[in-house]
C-alpha cells in the first residue's frame, strides 16, 4: 500500500495506476472489497484519474468449472454495485466474467460515476495451461475510453499476442492501450512479454500499460512484474516481481510517460524463480486454510531447498521437519538435517524406521523366502516414511510437502506412496540442476543480506543419494544430472524426437533408455501432488500423454 502522498499529476496529463493485487479463485466478496480498499486507499494518496486491475479480479483467474456454477458469474456481476461509491471519484477498470444473451465473456468493465461499459476479450487462448474457448465466447468490438480530452484502448491479455486488438483501437482513435492480465509465469515468460508488447508498439506506435495478476493459484504462480512501456518501446516503470503493488505513472500531454511511484523491480533470473516458488508454497498453503507444512528432512539437497522455500513463505515458526534414518543414514546426512533445521529455526524431531522396517521383513518373509533383494527393499522404507509423513499430517493438521524434483519424477527415480507422498510439490517443475543453483542463490542472497538462514554447504557439494543401500548414490541408477536435465529439457520442453535429440551429441542408447522412462512413469506423475509451474512445459494440466500407449 501505498504510505505517502504523491505529487499531482501535471496539467493535461492523465494519472495511471495500475493495481498489481493478489485475488483468491471464487472469493467474490473478498476480492471486491481488495478492489474497493485497494482503489480507495490509491485514489487517496495518488488522486490517479484510471485504476486499472488484472484480468478477472472479481473471479481471480482461472476461475475454471466454478463458471458453471448456478449464480456464479451472476454475483460477480452484481459484485460491481460495490464500487458504485468509489468510481464517483476516479476511473476504474477491473476483469470479470459477464453473461450477455446466454454467452459468457471473459470481460473489462470500465466503471466511471457509477456507469459501467463492457470490453470483451477477442483472443481465447486454448493451448498450454489455458482453456478458455472451453468457457468463454470471443468478442470482436473495440472499447476507447475517455480522460482529460485523450482516448485510451482497452484489451485483455490475450489480445496483445496478437495485431487485431491494437489495430482496431488505433483506427477508432486511440492514443495508448490499457491491457489487463492474469499471465502466469515461467523462466523464458519475462522476455517474451517484453519482445511481444514491442512488436505491437512498432506496429502502432503508442504507450502500453501493462498490469498483471501476482499470486499462487494451484500449480500456477502469476509473477506481476506489470511494466509500463512509452511509444519508442521504452520501459519508463515495472513492477516488482511476486508480490502486490501499485505501479503509478503519469501520461503526459506530449504522449510520452513519467514514472510517479518508485519500485525497485528484479531481474534476476534465479531470484524470480525463488521467489515464484515461495510464492507458489505461501499461496497454496495460507489460500487452502494449512496451519502449516511438514517435510521429510532427509540431508540432502532436494529437501533441504524444500524447507528454505518452505521457512522463507511461511516462517521457521510453521514448519516442522522430521528425519527418519535407517541403518543407511549416513552420519553426515544426521549431522546437516539438524544444522539446517536449526539454521531455518523449523520445530525438528528424529524418527528411526529401524524398528518398521524389521517389523516389515519379518512379516514379508515367508512370502520373499528365496527371492534376492532389489528395490522392493528400498521401497519399503520410502512407504514407511510416507505413512509416518501423513500420520504426522493428520494429527497436527499440517501439510506435508513432497520434496522430489522434476529429474526425479520424470525417470520415476520415486517411490510411489512412498517419497512421493505429499500434498504439494514445490520442486515438481524444478531440474535437479536448477535445485542446486537455486540453492546456491539461496546463499548467496543469505550472505549478501547478512541473513544467518542458509543452507550447509556440505549439502550442496556432496553427491546426492537416496541412501536406501550401502553406499548408494543417484548415478548407480540415472546418468549424470548434467546429461540427464539437458537431455529431459529437449524431451519434454522442446519436444524433439529421439534421433533430433541424439544428434545434438548424446549418446543415442542413453537417449532412448531415458525417454523409455519418461514415457514408462506417467502412471506415476499422475498421482503425483500439485506443484508450482517454473517452466514452459512443466508435469501438470498442460501435459496429458496417455498412461497406456504402444
Amino acid at each position: 500500500m501505498l504510505n505517502q502522498q504523491l505529487p499531482t499529476s501535471e496539467k493535461g496529463s492523465v494519472r495511471i495506476a495500475l493495481m498489481q493485487c493478489n485475488p483468491v479463485v471464487g472469493a467474490i466478496g473478498q476480492n471486491t472489497a481488495m478492489v474497493k480498499s485497494m482503489a480507495e486507499n490509491c485514489y487517496a494518496h495518488s488522486q490517479a484519474d484510471i485504476l486499472v486491475f488484472p484480468e478477472l479480479t472479481i473471479t481471480a483467474y482461472p476461475p475454471e468449472d466454478l463458471l458453471y456454477r448456478e449464480g456464479f458469474v451472476e454475483a460477480a456481476e452484481l459484485a460491481l454495485d460495490d464500487l458504485v461509491e468509489v468510481s464517483h471519484k476516479t476511473r476504474i477498470i477491473v476483469g470479470l466474467p459477464i453473461r450477455q444473451n446466454n454467452k459468457l465473456y471473459n470481460a473489462a468493465c470500465y466503471l466511471w460515476q457509477g456507469k459501467k461499459v463492457f470490453y470483451k476479450k477477442r483472443e481465447l487462448p486454448n493451448y498450454g495451461v489455458f482453456d478458455e474457448k472451453r468457457y468463454f465466447t470471443a468478442g470482436d468490438d473495440a472499447l476507447i475510453i475517455e480522460c482529460h480530452g485523450r482516448d485510451l484502448g482497452i484489451s485483455i491479455c490475450e489480445d496483445i499476442w496478437f495485431s487485431a486488438a491494437m489495430e482496431k483501437a488505433a483506427s477508432l482513435g486511440a492514443e495508448a492501450m490499457i491491457n489487463i492480465n492474469a499471465s502466469p509465469f515461467h523462466m523464458q515468460k519475462a522476455d517474451l512479454r517484453l519482445q511481444t508488447l514491442q512488436q505491437r508498439i512498432s506496429e502502432n506506435p503508442m504507450p502500453i500499460f501493462y498490469v498483471n495478476q501476482v499470486g499462487g493459484q494451484d500449480e500456477l504462480v502469476f509473477d506481476g512484474n506489470s511494466v509500463v512501456l512509452d511509444a519508442k518501446q521504452n520501459i519508463i516503470a515495472e513492477a516488482a516481481s511476486c508480490r502486490e503493488s501499485m505501479l503509478i505513472v503519469d501520461w503526459l500531454s506530449d504522449n510520452s510517460v513519467k514514472q510517479v511511484s518508485v519500485i525497485e523491480p528484479q531481474h534476476d533470473i534465479l531470484e524470480k524463480t525463488y521467489n515464484a516458488l515461495v510464492l507458489g508454497v505461501k499461496d497454496y498453503v495460507q489460500k487452502n486454510g494449512f496451519a502449516g507444512v511438514l517435510i521429510g528432512l532427509s540431508g540432502g539437497i532436494d529437501s533441504a531447498l524444500t524447507l528454505a522455500l518452505a521457512a522463507d513463505a511461511l516462517g521457521g515458526e510453521n514448519v516442522d521437519a522430521v528425519m527418519m534414518p535407517s541403518e543407511y543414514t549416513s552420519q553426515i546426512s544426521l549431522d546437516d538435517a539438524a544444522e539446517i533445521a536449526e539454521n531455518f529455526s523449523v520445530n525438528y524431531d528424529i524418527i528411526s524406521i529401524a524398528p518398521m522396517r524389521d517389523a516389515f521383513t519379518s512379516s514379508l518373509s515367508p512370502l520373499f523366502a528365496g527371492l534376492p533383494e532389489d528395490t522392493t527393499e528400498e521401497n519399503i522404507q520410502a512407504r514407511i516414511r510416507g505413512v509416518l509423513l501423513m500420520a504426522i499430517s493428520n494429527k497436527k493438521q499440517r501439510l506435508v510437502l513432497a520434496t522430489g524434483n522434476k529429474s526425479e519424477m520424470a525417470v520415476g527415480y520415486a517411490t510411489l506412496y512412498g517419497d512421493m507422498c505429499g500434498g504439494f510439490a514445490p520442486l515438481k517443475d524444478v531440474s535437479k540442476i536448477l535445485v542446486y543453483k537455486l540453492s546456491e542463490w539461496r546463499n548467496q542472497f543469505a550472505a549478501s543480506e547478512a541473513i544467518p538462514r542458509r543452507i550447509p554447504e556440505r549439502i550442496i557439494t556432496r553427491a546426492p543419494s537416496a541412501e536406501l543401500k550401502p553406499d548408494q548414490t543417484d548415478q548407480d541408477s540415472l546418468p549424470p544430472y548434467e546429461i540427464l536435465d539437458a537431455i529431459l529439457e529437449k524431451y519434454l520442453e522442446e519436444n524433439l524426437s529421439v534421433t533430433r535429440i541424439a544428434e545434438q551429441g548424446f549418446d543415442l542408447q542413453t537417449v532412448k533408455d531415458i525417454v523409455r522412462r519418461v514415457d514408462l512413469n506417467e502412471y506415476k506423475r499422475r498421482q503425483a501432488a500439485p506443484g508450482v509451474k517454473i517452466t514452459k512445459q512443466a508435469f501438470g494440466r498442460e501435459r496429458r500423454y496417455p498412461i497406456t500407449s504402444g
